[in-house]
């Protein structure tokens, strides 16, 4: 059986449309009909070769969602037919530090749709059993393929804080992940603030849910935050490392600061609050398989969607440089056919 895989042949090189022979899966593993995959930016991770041990030829895409196609031997919990999902998360070696300690997330030798193993860019992708996650009957493919990344990150990030409603939780950004994170606060029963640049933002943050709007380019942030009290959390959604030291200084009392974007440059901290107020910085990575199942069921409860524009698989090359231009509202999705 031949079918369509969007190729990257080496670290910069162009994304490729090609026809090859769809192999079956081995004994673990799931080959699943692909429906939809969304374009992150850490598909940039691939298409540049950013880290060293990634394989080329490879096939780019993490959030993916399909049917199940064919189960290899051992693999008694997944039907020909069921609709999965598959995230960031694609497996884990269960030997290092904390796999052994239960942390699958965080495996040093993570298993990764799209860079250790071909992605959801394609007609078919075969992952391992544990990578997948049921997919609700309430979500539409195209709707539940950026919720596996984008969607879980922001999700299960806030539901692992010390946050509980109605706190006041500060969403940094409003673009891929920050306009699911002010969805998600609001409808986990949160104080919502939206924090953005341009007060032309207000009236859509405030109809994703928020119930406060901060408009950077024209207020100190962290002193628009203490008005408030100061917040319980601030999800950090953006990759400017200028922006995330301005809001810092907003933190409240045991007020947590999670980074979800990765800016390249440092952020700066004034120790201080952090010490007398029992603040603190930290990361979050996105979640398991049964994470993303959590995330999508909440979503479907909920109402939790994503806004997104959809491209045909042939014309993935296009599908990613519009996301990448960050022009795309907001979540960019390659749909099959399927």
């Amino acid at each position: 059986m031949q079918a369509r895989y969007v190729e990257i042949r080496k670290p910069g090189a162009p994304l490729e449309v090609i026809t090859r022979e769809v192999p079956g899966p081995k004994a673990g593993e799931v080959r699943v009909r692909v429906q939809a995959c969304g374009v992150c930016h850490s598909d940039s991770v691939t298409k540049e070769g950013i880290f060293p041990f990634i394989q080329y030829p490879r096939v780019p895409g993490h959030e993916i969602v399909g049917l199940v196609d064919a189960v290899g031997d051992g693999v008694p919990q997944w039907k020909a037919g069921q609709r999965v999902g598959i995230g960031w998360f694609g497996g884990h070696c269960g030997r290092c530090g904390p796999c052994r300690r239960g942390d699958m997330v965080a495996c040093r030798n993570p298993m990764i749709p799209g860079v250790t193993y071909d992605g959801g860019y394609a007609d078919y992708v075969i992952a391992p059993a544990e990578a997948l996650a049921a997919v609700p009957d309430a979500l539409q493919s195209a709707e539940a393929a950026p919720l596996l990344c984008a969607g879980i990150t922001t999700f299960n990030s806030l539901r692992n804080t010390g946050a509980r409603p109605p706190d006041l939780v500060a969403v940094l950004g409003m673009g891929g992940l920050g306009h699911l994170g002010v969805q998600f606060a609001a409808k986990m029963g949160f104080t919502t603030v939206a924090i953005a640049r341009g007060q032309d933002k207000a009236k859509f943050a405030h109809e994703l849910g928020a119930h406060h709007y901060i408009d950077s380019s024209a207020e100190n942030v962290a002193q628009a935050l203490q008005k408030l009290d100061g917040a319980r959390v601030i999800l950090a959604t953006v990759t400017d490392a200028g922006a995330m030291s301005a809001a810092i200084g907003g933190l409240g009392h045991q007020g947590e600061f999670v980074v979800l974007g990765v800016p390249s440059d440092p952020v700066q901290i004034h120790t201080g609050p952090l010490v007398m107020q029992r603040q603190s910085v930290r990361g979050w990575p996105s979640g398991t398989s049964i994470d993303s199942e959590d995330t999508l069921k909440f979503s479907a409860l909920s109402g939790v969607l994503p806004l997104i524009e959809k491209y045909p698989l042939d014309r993935a090359a296009e599908a990613y440089e519009r996301m990448m231009s960050g022009k795309a509202r907001f979540r960019v999705v390659i749909e099959t056919g399927a």
